[in-house]
């Protein structure tokens, strides 16, 4: 009797050392999904900006139409890009669906999309401004 006492106290205590282990990075954050999802998704904001920012500076830095005109497709496809991660970053109030899940969106993503749009805007207006007068 004392033997089975002292046996399941020991796989008892045992068991509560190894769930006061602390876990390692990727174990913790497969509880918090939502959050690694956050920090993936912020991270590939981040990507998009630097790739449309560098595509701008592109843009600006080209001296003649003909320069222009070879980066136009590049120019596009940072634009489709952008408005695509754009549309998924954007929700319906305070909500956006995640695979079918509803999920919050935080303040820091809603400022990275808010700095994309203007980046956009910027880059169309630029892209405008570039082209040739039209002749009368």
């Amino acid at each position: 009797m004392k033997t089975t006492l002292l046996l399941t106290a020991t796989l008892f205590l045992s068991g509560l050392a190894a769930a006061a282990t602390p876990a390692t990075g990727d174990e913790h954050a497969a509880h918090h999904p939502p959050v690694a999802a956050a920090k993936e998704e912020a991270a590939k904001a981040d990507q998009q900006m630097s790739m449309m920012r560098d595509m701008h500076a592109k843009m600006l830095a080209a001296k003649t139409p003909e320069e222009r005109a070879v980066l136009m497709d590049e120019h596009m496809k940072a634009m489709q890009s952008g408005m695509a991660m754009m549309g998924s970053m954007s929700g319906k109030g305070d909500k956006a669906m995640r695979g079918g899940k509803a999920m919050t969106v935080s303040p820091d993503m809603m400022a990275r999309r808010m700095d994309m749009m203007e980046m956009m805007m910027q880059m169309m207006m630029d892209r405008e401004s570039m082209k040739p007068a039209a002749s009368k």
